[in-house]
Order: C-alpha cells, then sequence, then structure tokens
C-alpha cells in the first residue's frame, strides 16, 4: 500500500536547496503544502521559524507531524528512501558514493559560499560593493562548476547525466546551482559537459515546475 504523506516544505522561490526538494518531489509524484519564508524580508529569523530550524536557514521540511527536517541533502536523500521510484541514487556503492560526492561539491562545497546571507555579510562586514560581491559570486561559481566538469569528463561513470543514463541527486544539486545563476543573471563559464547535462534536466517536467521564476513571490514582467 502506498504510504499516504503530508508534507511540509518551508523555502523560498529562488533558493537553490528548495529547488531541490521541489525538483525532488516532482519526481516522485509527490505534494508538499508550500509555507513561504521571505529571506529578503529576514524571516527566516524569525522567532516561528527559529523554532523550527534554529540555523534560520531554508529548506525545512515536515513529514505527517515529525520533527522538522534540514539540509537539502538530507531531506534529498529521506524522500528516496520513503519513495523508493524512481531511484535518485544508484544501487552500487561505488557509484552512490560517487553520486554523493559530486552533489557534495556543489551543495556543501560550492553553495554555501554564495548564499544571500554571505553576499550580505560581505558587503556589510566586508565592505564589498555590488561590483566586488559579483565578482565573488563568479569566482565561486566557476571554481565548483569547473572541478565538477573535470570529474564529469575524466570518469567513466558520467553518462547522459552525471552519473549513467538517469537523473539522480547529482544532477538535482547541478540544476539548483544553474538555477540560482540565471536567477541571477551570471552566466555559466565553459562548462560544455555540465550545459548538456542542464539542459536534458531543464527539458524534463519534474524540474521546468521547480523552475524559481516560476514559483510564488518570483518577480513577473
Amino acid at each position: 500500500m502506498t504510504r499516504q504523506t503530508e508534507y511540509d516544505l518551508y523555502g523560498y522561490w529562488r533558493t537553490s536547496a528548495t529547488y531541490r526538494i521541489r525538483v525532488a518531489l516532482n519526481l516522485k509524484g509527490l505534494t508538499a503544502k508550500e509555507h513561504v519564508v521571505d529571506i529578503d524580508k529576514g524571516e527566516q529569523l524569525s522567532d516561528a521559524f527559529l523554532a523550527i530550524n534554529p540555523l534560520g536557514a531554508i529548506p525545512a521540511f515536515i513529514d505527517n507531524g515529525h520533527p522538522p527536517l534540514t539540509q537539502s541533502l538530507a531531506i534529498l536523500e529521506f524522500l528516496d528512501e520513503t519513495h523508493p521510484a524512481p531511484p535518485l541514487l544508484p544501487r552500487d556503492p561505488h557509484g552512490r558514493a560517487r553520486v554523493r560526492s559530486i552533489a557534495a561539491m556543489l551543495a556543501a562545497d560550492t553553495h554555501p559560499l554564495i548564499t544571500p546571507r554571505v553576499r550580505k555579510y560581505l558587503a556589510q562586514a566586508g565592505g564589498f560593493d555590488d561590483a566586488q560581491v559579483r565578482a565573488w559570486l563568479v569566482h565561486w561559481f566557476t571554481v565548483g562548476l569547473q572541478a565538477v566538469e573535470q570529474r564529469l569528463i575524466k570518469e567513466p561513470g558520467t553518462g547522459m547525466f552525471c552519473h549513467g543514463d538517469q537523473v539522480g541527486i547529482a544532477d538535482i544539486c547541478l540544476a539548483s546551482i544553474t538555477a540560482t545563476m540565471k536567477a541571477i543573471k551570471i552566466p555559466l563559464p565553459d562548462v560544455p559537459v555540465i550545459a548538456a547535462i542542464v539542459a536534458r534536466c531543464e527539458a524534463m517536467e519534474a524540474f521546468a515546475k521547480a523552475d524559481p521564476m516560476k514559483q510564488v513571490g518570483a518577480p513577473r514582467e
């Protein structure tokens, strides 16, 4: 029998980490009640949200009243374990480790350096002007993506997607980075393998529906 679920997702339209969860939900055919936490207004630091995640970071994910889950990679694996089809991780241990490693390069090494709170701190405490903040972002986006590109080129596990020919957690994390770059108008560096994988992801309905620009709160042209 299919497990009945009542999910609550706390996020914001343009955050990479929230995007990852939306994509995974879409791929699994799941839905969640989304609660907007407007980080531009500082709502992530409100007493109400800090009671959910003391770190004051999104996303937060609640399953049927259980204690909140935080950290997008942990939430992605939770969804994959509780709803195994379609799988987001390969079955073999080496493949699983490779996918987790690539995902961590993107979500744990690259993404934390370009978050809104880092940008705000650079401006307020570091005295960075807009051009300097942008240069910071371009640098770390480029460093992270070029490192992943080299792995995708050199390692035999790469296929139509980051690992083989089935979309998975690494692809979700990759597309989340490039979606953020689009949202803040930073061009992709010269990473042709990544560009091809992202194009395949963006052609899938699960990714298209999760596009930050299609979410509640996104600016309308």
